[in-house]
């Protein structure tokens, strides 16, 4: 079990505390691109407890700022777009993509007091039919460009899951559970009659995880009549999942949009024939609800099985009253591994799984060779787990 005060800092993500702190060190999905258009060209977003406004101005920048006007905090998301930026539609007051006052209609022509005002800002880029917010201190890394994203030699889709109703540590945490999916999803979907969990259910001889660069992968020997030890399966830091197998694959984000609701992006990519311009437009499918008109479970798929896991733990998982086992593992290694990365930034040093290096962010893939000799790993494993008696107990 965890203590109140190591809960508090993994799980609450406002301004200032130190989850927070550390998840605005990275580039964070905030919508498909295609939802912003000439007709609805504002959305109001939350993200990690801040309440934005994404949009896109007549010169096709795009920007995000904080929702409510400087003025009289009337909300930008209703503004009128215009070639150079956001107009309020309480006033008037305008605002560029980064922000700067450009117009104060009633002021009077010689006032220089737009100069004095600065509306919040953050910088926005688009990659794969996303688009990514950075929160944090200056200068922003380069936003990666994982494989899903940008891979040319397929077709690409978008997900935007129902929002969660529960704290993004949970989800996020659920990535380095090793051995749910043989009863949440396995077990699951054969005693409801349904197919699709047949892979969870073979026999799990062995299972352990190895740091990356990137985060954990996690891996897994299965036995009965078709034995094979599983691609990695990477849990990308902070709050990220890669899938690698087919056939699609595909990349989850877990965004906090404050300590009690988070929203998960799914991009996949399916690897062959090129299908259109999915590369920059992928199709784009919002997930309807995992219940059913009486607000239970549906269960009936690995969303609404994950949702149901998370949710019912509560809105904030009380930590200090679980109980963990040998199977829970990588909870403890991924809960260090946070710990350790808040401490650094508190510390004044950069976390891990930034990129500065644009020679570095060409095509950043996942697969991991089957060759790969595990004992590479031993060390730094058993290293790591040796500091986790303060995490686990």
């Amino acid at each position: 079990m965890l203590s109140a005060s190591a809960n508090e800092r993994l799980t609450h993500i406002g301004p200032g505390t130190p989850a927070g702190n550390l998840l605005r060190r990275y580039w964070q999905p905030i919508c498909a691109s295609s939802e912003l258009s000439e007709a609805k060209p504002t959305k109001p977003v939350t993200v990690m407890g801040e309440s934005l406004v994404v949009f896109r101005d007549g010169s096709g920048n795009y920007g995000c700022l904080a929702e409510r006007c400087a003025h009289r905090g009337c909300s930008l998301a209703y503004g009128f777009i215009e070639e150079d930026g956001l107009r309020c539609p309480y006033h008037g007051w305008k605002y560029s993509v980064d922000g700067k006052c450009l117009e104060q209609p009633f002021e009077g022509k010689a006032s220089r007091y737009k100069e004095k005002i600065r509306q919040l800002s953050y910088p926005v880029e688009r990659l794969g039919g996303l688009l990514f917010v950075y929160m944090g201190p200056s200068p922003a890394p380069l936003l990666p460009r994982w494989d899903v994203l940008v891979r040319s030699d397929g077709a690409h889709k978008l997900r935007i899951h129902p929002v969660l109703n529960c704290n993004w540590f949970q989800a996020q945490e659920n990535s380095v559970d090793t051995v749910h999916t043989h009863f949440l999803h396995g077990q699951m979907m054969k005693r409801k009659g349904l197919s699709g969990g047949e892979y969870y259910l073979r026999p799990i001889e062995s299972y352990g995880f190895e740091l990356s660069e990137w985060g954990i992968v996690k891996w897994r020997e299965f036995g009965g009549d078709k034995p094979e030890r599983e691609k990695g399966h990477p849990a990308v830091f902070p709050n990220m999942l890669r899938v690698p197998e087919g056939p699609w694959h595909a990349f989850h984000w877990r965004v906090p949009i404050d300590d009690y609701h988070t929203q998960i992006f799914w991009a996949g990519f399916l690897p062959g024939e090129p299908i259109g311009n999915t590369l920059d437009d992928p199709p784009v499918v919002i997930l309807p609800s995992f219940k059913d008109e009486d607000g239970i479970y549906l269960l009936d798929s690995f969303q609404s099985q994950d949702t149901m896991a998370w949710e019912s733990e509560g809105p904030l998982f009380d930590r200090t009253r679980e109980h963990l086992g040998a199977s829970d593992r990588g909870i403890a290694l991924w809960r260090k591994l946070m710990l350790d990365q808040i401490e650094v930034v508190e510390n004044g040093g950069e976390p891990m799984a930034l990129l500065r290096d644009p020679s570095k962010n060409t095509l950043i893939t996942f697969d991991v060779s089957e060759g790969q000799a595990r004992n590479e790993f031993v060390e730094v494993r058993e290293d790591y787990y040796a500091m986790e008696s303060d995490v686990i107990k």
